[in-house]
């Protein structure tokens, strides 16, 4: 061989080598969108499996790995996660959204009573003598007085203008001398089902309207602009974005209020949470019948953004309204179970029936033992006389835990639980003014559900509105306080996580496409500024949300 030739051929190799090395870096460098890096992703899928890489494209996932994913593609965009925890988008599985008129006032993180008066006050003085104030949110557990806001309150604060403030939670209100006088309420007036006027020890109405009562004057409060309601509804569902909230269950609206959210996520799907919408049905059985035939869609119905939920029905009352129907009677209350239910047990199943066979997830509120003891013999008998493979329904609150044959009921028929565990935290003092010994420091069951096979899911209603607060009260099960209540009921960590996330999504039949970070699911993800996995729990609330990521798409950097 020439040295020519010899040349010549090792050229030829060299090219080879170099179309061969190209052709493996093309394949290698497949286009995504995004491409995460250098953090720890907690997949949340039943090996609780961690990665510190992902790729995305076209709004799902296309590989989890380790850091060597960096050079099999070639993104969009890289980010540089820093050591962070990755974790699902997080899913509230009850929680309550809605447009905000002029003339409402936020009432939550109120710490004394002179702050509550104050913002009435500027309120007052933005609307003209004779304009309605309304506002949500207050608690007397966050007020220094530790007490609540009475009429005299509202008549001081704002003496010409009609005032109704709902307490967090929603069971109770408090209106004004001015507000109680428009709707011609006395202490003797009729309620509702399940409504109380209350009076003070001298006979007086002190502004305080429980359950059914609060409708009496909360109707006369005039309607705000479509416009209004909009705007300020896509800016709330906006704001959950920014606290790592993907998706929500939504509490309940009626066949209207569904009707808003197919118009507002007609324009904005791709920038709000994904929604499934709770229809709200009336107590009378016939009436709630007719809204389901009439309404002309079951769960499920909808797209990827939005879907028709469960069915929703009220069957007792609240905790911080004494009005949940319970089996003991509450403390310090010898004979006093409560208000009772909302409906009687051949309502209850004329409902659940006819929900049951047309298709329908029900998810009901159930607070006292009382209340879900009925609801699951009422489900359970229907579910043995129409068997469904996948109904899905369940429980919203479950706050007194019931006698454990109702547990191991449930898990029989496939009930499940969406659990609010910041309650715990949020409520602490209203549970240990109603509950005691062991009912009280199983408010909320966790564990206890889930050892005898129930699924729990996690929520926040609006105690406060965010995980957070939730995945410190179900780890720690500390109150406001610190006292620590009932730490048998407590989960770990990456159990708390799942709840929030791919026992979430299960509730609302998505686990296939979202709930746990895997390839092939929707990228919906969250970066936190500390590793909840690590940390010791008592810091949960000190963590923030770094970024949240919807379908691939950064929606919010912090």
């Amino acid at each position: 061989m020439t040295m020519t030739t010899f040349r010549r051929l090792s050229a030829v190799v060299c090219l080879a080598s170099v179309l061969v090395c190209s052709g493996r870096s093309a394949r290698a460098q497949a286009p995504v969108d995004l491409l995460l890096h250098n953090g720890k992703i907690f997949t949340a899928d039943v090996r609780l499996s961690t990665f510190s890489s992902v790729a995305v494209r076209d709004g799902r996932i296309v590989a989890l790995g380790w850091d060597a994913l960096r050079q099999q593609y070639r993104a969009e965009r890289t980010i540089d996660l820093r050591g962070n925890l990755v974790v699902p988008g997080f899913i509230d599985t009850h929680i309550h959204i809605s447009g905000d008129p002029e003339r409402w006032v936020d009432l939550s993180g109120l710490g004394t009573m002179s702050e509550l008066k104050a913002r009435v006050t500027r309120k007052a003085e933005q609307l003209g003598s004779g304009e309605w104030i309304t506002g949500y949110g207050w608690s007397e557990d966050e007020l220094a007085e530790q007490r609540r806001p009475l009429r005299w309150d509202l008549d001081d604060a704002a003496p010409v203008n009609p005032v109704v403030l709902t307490r967090a939670g929603g069971h109770s209100s408090v209106a004004s001398s001015l507000a109680l006088e428009a709707a011609g309420l006395t202490p003797e007036s009729d309620t509702p089902p399940g409504g109380i006027i209350e009076v003070d020890d001298q006979g007086r109405m002190n502004g305080i309207l429980r359950e059914g009562a609060q409708g009496m004057v909360r109707r006369l409060v005039p309607d705000a602009t479509p416009e209004e309601l909009r705007v300020s509804f896509v800016e709330n569902l906006r704001g959950l974005l920014r606290l790592g909230i993907t998706g929500i269950i939504q509490a309940g609206v009626g066949q209207r209020g569904y009707g808003d959210w197919e118009s507002v996520y007609q324009e904005f799907a791709g920038e709000l949470p994904r929604a499934a919408v709770q229809l709200r049905v009336p107590p009378n059985p016939e009436r709630a019948i007719a809204m389901l035939d009439r309404f002309g869609r079951t769960t499920g119905d909808g797209n990827e953004w939005l879907r028709v939920g469960p069915m929703k029905f009220f069957v007792d009352g609240g905790y911080t309204g004494a009005a949940a129907w319970t089996l003991e009677s509450y403390k310090g209350q010898p004979g006093y179970f409560g208000t009772g239910a909302l409906i009687d047990e051949a309502g209850l199943y004329e409902i659940s029936k006819a929900a049951h066979d047309r298709g329908w997830q029900m998810g009901f509120h159930t607070i006292g033992d009382a209340a879900i003891k009925m609801t699951v013999d009422v489900w359970s008998r229907i579910i043995e006389e129409s068997p469904r493979t996948d109904h899905r329904h369940y429980l919203n609150h479950f706050t007194v835990r019931p006698p454990a044959e109702t547990m191991q009921q449930m898990a029989t028929h496939n009930i499940h639980i969406a659990q609010q565990p910041n309650f715990t935290y949020t409520l602490e003092g209203r549970y240990a003014e109603h509950l005691d010994g062991e009912r009280y420091q199983t408010n909320n069951p966790l564990r206890s559900p889930m050892s005898h096979g129930v699924f729990v899911a996690l929520g926040s209603d609006i105690l406060p509105i965010g995980p957070m607060v939730g995945l410190y009260a179900a780890v720690t099960r500390k109150g406001m306080s610190g006292a620590v209540v009932g730490p048998g009921e407590a989960l770990t960590m990456p159990e708390a996580i799942v709840g929030y996330t791919r026992l979430a999504a299960h509730l609302t039949f998505e686990e296939d496409d979202k709930g746990s970070l895997e390839t092939g699911k929707l990228a919906d993800m969250v970066v936190l500024s500390q590793d909840l996995l690590t940390i010791d729990p008592g810091r949960t609330l000190d963590t923030e949300i770094e970024m949240t990521i919807l379908g691939g798409a950064v929606v919010y950097e912090r």
